[in-house]
């Protein structure tokens, strides 16, 4: 097991102290299944899907439901046994997308395969057949950004490191930690499957030092797979990271582990690494050990929630109804976030109980209740410490008047369309700008100038 003592990024903060990982760190994962789940059909930004299936048609788990239609986006599954509803639009998190509505009529089968209690045997599955499964099986990045995964390992690029993302710096949630320290066979074979897919010499499983049970099931696996000598072609390594914010961004990641730098505009892949989630990799295990498409994920339900804890639940599952299961919100001034506390986006202040929020994605990693304590921002008081926190190395307040001037070119000239929206220069601020904001709408800005120059200039 690698430990890591220095930090491999600039900037980065620590948000929290561990109080807020300790309301769920301890709780196990726990199955819930509703009666109903609407299925939307763009699981991510810019990732629509066109549905197969239609109103009184019936599905099994599993079957395809979904057809990509966008680069982005991957297939989709019925994620319980049942009969279609209704295909309907719906509004979640402010906008209007078709769905999916499958009532369940039976419960699914639970029986633990050998992947998940043992080291699986690879020798007869070759990388087409892992790429494969990965389009087919509706596997997308579950840490954030939806990505489909097929699309890393289809690279012509020369990779040499495949990085397993454990490191769950979002403060709040422990929905990955409890999946490696539950799940850690079915993480390690998801692990081994992907080394093998991307064509690298070596794969590191990353954690932060908060995560040290989980370190240590999933080093323990990999010694036995070593000991037993089933496959000296698959090195893998536990690597354990100082716990900072945003330890588990992609390109911080790759700082940190292995003292590159991806180059302005490029991805991970430029350097010669593919970085997927821990998630990622047990549910590319369920699907080519298992024959399991992606059609349930763990979430963490926690802050102001009476009961706090983890359950693995249909994708489709309603947010509203999860809150429910926990006991309802504590706070009656409150907002709602799907995800984190620094990358969430807020579904709603001051919940009624009743109204719809919105429905768990194959990236929805959690769902955030935190107090409503609203603030003015004040005039910057150019005091550098958004730049010094920045882990893109950036000048957020630099960015943040020029996009308010409407100095577009300046944007671009300070780099805006490298920020990561991490939120580290909002939450540093001591004016309370709302500088992740408009960082985040210079950034997307920038790159659609970019892309309308591209295409005056084809």
């Amino acid at each position: 097991m690698g430990k890591r003592e220095t930090m491999g990024f600039p900037g980065g903060i620590h948000p929290a102290d561990g109080a807020d990982k300790a309301l769920t760190m301890e709780k196990p994962v726990r199955t819930y299944l509703p009666r109903t789940v609407t299925i939307l059909s763009e699981q991510s930004p810019g990732g629509t899907c066109a549905f197969t299936v239609k109103p009184k048609d019936r599905v099994e788990e599993g079957s395809l439901i979904g057809e990509p239609k966008a680069f982005l986006a991957a297939p989709l599954h019925a994620s319980v046994s049942g009969v279609v509803k209704e295909i309907r639009e719906v509004t979640d998190r402010g906008r209007s997308i078709l769905s999916c509505v499958i009532e369940r009529d039976r419960e699914p089968k639970t029986e633990q395969q050998a992947y998940e209690t043992e080291a699986a045997d690879l020798s007869g599955i070759t990388r087409e057949d892992i790429v494969r499964g990965l389009q087919q099986g509706g596997l997308t990045g579950m840490g954030g950004a939806g990505f489909p995964t097929s699309k890393k390992y289809e690279t012509e690029k020369s990779i040499d490191t495949l990085l397993i993302n454990g490191a769950e710096c979002e403060p709040y949630l422990t929905c990955d930690y409890r999946l490696m320290l539950e799940k850690t066979w079915g993480v390690v074979n998801g692990a081994r499957l992907l080394l093998k897919a991307s064509k690298a010499s070596k794969a590191y499983i990353c954690l932060e030092d908060n995560k040290m049970q989980a370190a240590e099931k999933l080093n323990a696996a990999i010694q036995e797979i070593q000991e037993k000598g089933i496959s000296q072609k698959e090195p893998v390594e536990v690597c354990v990271l100082p716990a900072r914010y945003p330890q588990g961004g992609e390109r911080q990641l790759i700082q940190s582990v292995l003292q590159r730098e991806v180059p302005a505009g490029g991805f991970p892949s430029d350097v010669g690494v593919i970085v997927s989630n821990a998630a990622t990799a047990k549910a590319a295990a369920d699907q080519i050990l298992g024959g399991q498409p992606l059609t349930k994920r763990i979430v963490t339900v926690t802050g102001c929630v009476k009961e706090p804890g983890n359950y693995l639940v249909p994708i489709g599952t309603s947010a509203g109804e999860l809150l429910h299961l926990c006991g309802g919100v504590t706070e009656k001034e409150s907002r709602i976030l799907a995800g984190g506390p620094m990358t969430g986006i807020c579904a709603a202040s001051c919940w009624d109980g009743e109204s719809d929020l919105f429905y768990i994605t194959k990236s929805t990693s959690g769902i955030l209740v935190l107090p409503n304590r609203g603030w003015q921002e004040q005039p910057c008081i150019r005091c550098g410490g958004c730049q010094r926190v920045c882990p893109a190395g950036l000048v957020p307040w630099q960015i943040d008047f020029a996009f308010l001037e409407e100095d577009y070119d300046l944007c671009e000239s300070l780099f805006a369309s490298e920020c990561i929206a991490c939120g580290c220069c909002s939450y540093i601020c001591p004016a309370k700008r709302e500088l992740t904001l408009r960082n985040r709408l210079a950034r997307d800005l920038v790159k659609q100038r970019r892309r309308e120059r591209a295409v005056k200039q084809s």
